[in-house]
């Protein structure tokens, strides 16, 4: 005999109610274990597509994993310290560069930015602000960085949570199954279906076009002699997968430093706005569509609502969950609604399909 549906409910209820304790009371430890599953639930289709080539469960994963320390190094050795530094740079500079665009628009419009206005001294205390908080952030930043306890979690820890994950991925998923309630087993079957496809449309397919389109715009504006290119293409690639979003913040930003940094040369700040363009361009009728697809699931305004309720309540631990927690919502909120769609509720009892249409003519 099946349980009530409100006995159900109040199952559900108290499991959701212990993952949220959890995540609030135990988020630091949590996250080497969360960062680590979810990188090897990124990687699990490449090692599937290794075994299909012939290789075995552990060849394909210790493959990936010698490719991912390689990758690792030179990330290490020569992009990590040239943003660093290229990011202190740009936050140093911003008061230089707020006095300068201060005095070409007081040249050119000498009546709206004279000596003592608003908008004069709101352009100035701007770039003292963003030097001033930039450099705290930055310090806040490295000093956690450096720090004996994170560096063993992120270059340790994680890493080897994620390859004992991705070796033993297939059999997890196949003991999680097995302890499904059977009642219920096809229903949360199709559910989890439903919801490994929005994410890896949205984790996999995004984290893709993000990563393509950063490379892109970080090596083509350096390549355009852009002083800060490398800051401004990883900042582009890391909204990329809000639409829209990361070529307009990374196309302003980059426009605007052309600006100070070619003025008088325009082919060079034209240039710059053509790998913007052409990054558009390529993202709307080719990335997207070859690796997200036609529908994600995710609504940008759901997922940032989601990622600003998550992160506010359980931090850096809750962004990370936040993404497939609201893939989750999603899903089982369409089912739900397609439930009740199918209900009497929705639909009207027998007596009501049988009743004659209402005429709004003949009044009461």
């Amino acid at each position: 005999m099946a349980l009530p549906m409100r006995v159900q409910l109040k199952y559900w209820g108290v499991a959701a109610l212990v993952f949220g304790l959890l995540l609030w009371s135990l988020g630091n430890v949590l996250l080497p274990f969360v960062l680590g599953g979810a990188i090897a639930y990124f990687l699990d289709p490449l090692a599937d597509r290794l075994e299909r080539l012939g290789l075995s469960r552990i060849a394909a994963t210790a493959v990936i994993t010698i490719s991912g320390i390689l990758i690792f190094i030179v990330m290490a050795l020569l992009v990590v310290p040239t943003l660093v530094n290229q990011t202190i740079s740009l936050v140093d500079a911003a008061p230089q560069y707020a006095r300068e665009f201060t005095a070409i628009m007081t040249e050119r419009f000498p009546s709206i930015l004279e000596e003592g206005s608003t908008l004069r001294t709101s352009i100035n205390t701007v770039g003292e602000t963003i030097k001033a908080r930039g450099g705290e952030f930055l310090d806040t930043a490295v000093a956690s960085a450096a720090s004996l306890l994170n560096v063993v979690v992120l270059l340790v820890v994680v890493p080897v949570v994620s390859v004992y994950l991705l070796l033993d991925w297939d059999r997890m998923v196949a003991r999680v199954d097995e302890l499904l309630p059977r009642e219920h087993a096809p229903t949360i079957r199709h559910l989890a279906a439903e919801i490994d496809q929005t994410l890896a449309s949205f984790i996999r397919g995004m984290g893709t076009v993000c990563l393509i389109l950063g490379t892109y715009y970080a090596v083509a504006l350096m390549a355009v002699g852009l002083q800060f290119g490398l800051v401004v293409g990883f900042v582009a690639g890391l909204v990329t997968f809000i639409p829209y979003l990361g070529a307009l913040i990374g196309g302003m930003l980059a426009i605007g430093l052309a600006l100070f940094q070619f003025w008088g040369d325009w082919l060079a700040i034209g240039l710059v706005a053509g790998i913007f363009v052409l990054g558009q361009v390529v993202e709307g009728n080719i990335l997207t569509p070859k690796l997200v697809g036609d529908s994600v699931g995710l609504h940008p305004v759901w997922l940032i609502f989601a990622l600003s309720v998550f992160g506010a309540l359980f931090g850096f631990v809750g962004m990370l969950v936040a993404v497939p927690v609201a893939a989750a919502l999603g899903v089982i909120a369409r089912f739900v609604i397609g439930l009740y769609k199918d209900s009497q509720l929705y639909r009207g009892g027998p007596a009501h399909d049988a009743a004659e249409p209402y005429d709004i003519s003949h009044g009461d």
